[in-house]
């Protein structure tokens, strides 16, 4: 576990169990709103963050992950993978190329993992991976007031996707894909001995605290899964959306390429991910792992299980791809339904008999 989070002693701060950020401040679906409909700021600084200056940086990186990264510009990011040489993912990197380093993040615990694999890769050339999570930390502003709040603050406002602009004394804000139904999200690298204080010109700029669990939520609600939450040692990119947004599929080799286009080219992966409505749990939520079930066959694993504000419990799923729209499925008893947003594209009655599901499951009208 990484050092506590400065804002832990913020009023009413509850920490994620086991983890070194706040997970709420005492009203999680009131947050999940704010983080929807207003400007709300999220500690992230659990994640690991690493630094790769040197010359040879790009093309380096280019050779190892699934992204075109030789030509990142000055100012940019994007995301990108690390497989396994069977094509599995192993990490899931976001990227900020400024002013001659190219700065990553990663799941909270994955950094020193990634950082062992870089230095084992780096050969005779000029670069210097680093793992500086002790000194630097993220933020996640994100909300429709989110640029306002940036520019109250005194702050850079970075509008294409990507875009990575500086921070006076160091750091970045980098425009991030939205979150929740659209709420638009930046996140923000600062020094983590400033971590307090550039909350509190935040929050006096206009934001309003948010813990980890409201992220969760609209996270959840946008399909953006999580490495070793929503995927499991089998997962290849195929199955998941990082296939369009970490993944460039016409791009040179790299560990794990002969899977991707294999199976990108037979159109077919063995699973997809999608989102569940979940009714009749108990107040524990399933854990991530938890089998989901057709009857009694097991069909796939969900990962992240929230209650959402406004969805009520759902879930993100690893599903066979045979399983169909409306399936009778079921998660640690209760029933559950695909949402008809997941459904393959161009085929109508397979909506409507999924919005029928939903509905079903979250009145409770459905057959048990």
């Amino acid at each position: 576990m990484s050092t506590p989070s400065p804002l832990l002693s913020r009023p009413g701060a509850v920490a994620v169990e086991g983890g070194s950020v706040p997970a709420h401040y005492g009203s999680p679906l009131r947050e999940q709103r704010e983080l929807a409909e207003g400007a709300a700021l999220v500690d992230r600084g659990d994640r690991d963050v690493l630094a790769v200056p040197g010359a040879d940086r790009l093309t380096w990186l280019h050779s190892l992950l699934t992204q075109h990264l030789e030509r990142l510009g000055d100012g940019t990011g994007t995301e990108a993978l690390g497989l396994s040489p069977n094509g599995h993912v192993e990490h899931h990197l976001v990227l900020a190329e400024l002013a001659g380093t190219t700065w990553v993040d990663v799941e909270p615990g994955t950094g020193a993992v990634l950082h062992g694999y870089l230095e084992r890769m780096r050969f005779m050339l000029r670069v210097e991976p680093a793992l500086v999570t002790g000194s630097w930390a993220l933020l996640t502003l994100a909300g429709p007031r989110a640029d306002a709040v940036l520019a109250a603050a005194g702050l850079p406002v970075p509008a294409a996707p990507y875009a990575v602009l500086p921070l006076d004394g160091g750091g970045w804000v980098r425009r991030m894909p939205p979150i929740g139904d659209g709420a638009p999200a930046v996140d923000l690298l600062v020094p983590r001995a400033e971590l307090a204080d550039r909350t509190d010109a935040l929050v006096a700029a206009g934001a309003s605290p948010a813990g980890a669990d409201a992220y969760e939520a609209l996270r959840v609600e946008a399909r953006r899964p999580r490495l070793g939450v929503d995927t499991d040692h089998r997962t290849i990119p195929n199955e998941t959306p990082w296939l369009t947004g970490a993944v460039h599929l016409a791009k040179g080799c790299y560990r794990g390429q002969e899977t991707v286009a294999r199976v990108h080219n037979l159109g077919r992966p063995p699973r997809r991910l999608v989102l569940l409505h979940l009714d009749g749990l108990a107040e524990q939520l399933p854990e991530a792992g938890t089998p989901v079930l057709a009857g009694t066959r097991t069909v796939g694993r969900v990962g992240t299980v929230v209650r959402h504000h406004e969805l009520g419990v759902v879930a993100l799923a690893l599903v066979k791809q045979s399983v169909p729209m409306d399936a009778e499925l079921t998660v640690a008893g209760a029933r559950a339904a695909i949402d008809p947003d997941d459904a393959p594209a161009a085929l109508d009655d397979t909506v409507a008999a999924a919005r029928e599901r939903v509905q079903a499951v979250r009145s409770g009208t459905m057959p048990r």
